[in-house]
């Protein structure tokens, strides 16, 4: 499981260093850290105007706590959540 927040493109900078890119498959865009392999961006081609980023890679992770879970369609029969947070087969604006 990944935290992710999601920011307006224009929004979100690297105030440190420069990051690896991977086209990961068609219309996605991945980035990570060139030192240590760390996870930190995906894009869409979809949206072209958002980036999420993987919250424990912020300075202060803890100021941006979960408000629901998406995708659960590709949920693993044994995660079970307890915090009673809206869950949605795919992503929250799609339901």
């Amino acid at each position: 499981m990944v935290g992710w927040l999601t920011f307006a493109k224009d929004q979100f900078q690297y105030t440190q260093g420069q990051p690896a890119q991977l086209r990961s498959s068609s219309g996605v865009h991945r980035e990570f850290c060139a030192s240590c392999g760390t996870h930190l961006t995906y894009r869409s081609e979809k949206y072209p105007e958002e980036i999420d980023v993987t919250t424990c890679t912020l300075e202060d992770p803890a100021a941006f706590p979960p408000t629901h879970h998406s995708w659960m369609s590709h949920n693993l029969e044994w995660v079970r959540f307890g915090d009673h947070l809206p869950a949605y087969q795919q992503s929250r604006s799609s339901g």
